[in-house]
């Protein structure tokens, strides 16, 4: 990957809406909400946008669910032990395998970005809340990268496959709260797409 850290990108007030975004994301990929969480999701303000929609319908099951509810279902959801489970993994979903050739090279990516594993984090590099936290670390400088370096990993390593991800989230049969969670992630990713599809040219 190229243009790594020489020229970190300059964050801009989309850039901190985008790893808010991404930010939100993560959380709720890595574990399930609490009852305060739950609390502060049932605010999000909406307006007339796609993605605005989205939040609202998030927001809406945000304030008619709880925090064990939520539990279970991402229980079900990410347990990897039922039959309508989904494997949140680029490994997965590139390779149809686990611990694949997406692990490694996102292994090799965090290496050149001197980033830690964390020893609290059983769960491989390559699960959908890591690629999220990653982006929103680029998005608000956390990870200094370069603009390059940033439409590079989005494009070369998350893209190929989270969106498909996001949708088999919302269409999940034991899916509610999450899959509001999904529709928002794949809004979401087709706005970052077209975004870094312009930064191309």
């Amino acid at each position: 990957m190229s243009n790594t850290i020489d020229t970190p990108m300059t964050i801009d007030d989309t850039d901190l809406a985008r790893a808010q975004e991404y930010a939100l994301l993560a959380n709720l990929l890595a574990r399930s909400p609490n009852d305060d969480m739950l609390a502060r999701i049932a605010l999000l303000r909406d307006d007339a946008s796609e993605l605005g929609l989205a939040h609202a319908k998030l927001a809406e099951s945000a304030a008619k669910t709880t925090s064990e509810i939520v539990l279970r279902e991402y229980f079900d959801l990410f347990s990897g032990l039922g039959k309508n489970g989904l494997l949140p993994y680029a490994s997965y979903y590139v390779a149809a395998s686990l611990y694949g050739r997406p692990l490694s090279r996102l292994r090799e990516t965090l290496q050149e970005l001197g980033i830690a594993r964390s020893d609290a984090n059983t769960e491989p590099e390559d699960h959908a809340a890591t690629f999220c936290e990653i982006m929103a670390g680029m998005a608000n400088g956390d990870i200094k990268v370069s603009s390059a370096f940033h439409r590079e990993f989005f494009e070369e390593q998350v893209a190929p496959w989270i969106r498909r991800f996001f949708t088999d989230l919302e269409k999940s049969s034991v899916a509610k709260f999450y899959a509001r969670v999904g529709m928002v992630g794949r809004i979401f990713m087709d706005i970052e797409a077209k975004a870094f599809k312009l930064q191309s040219f």
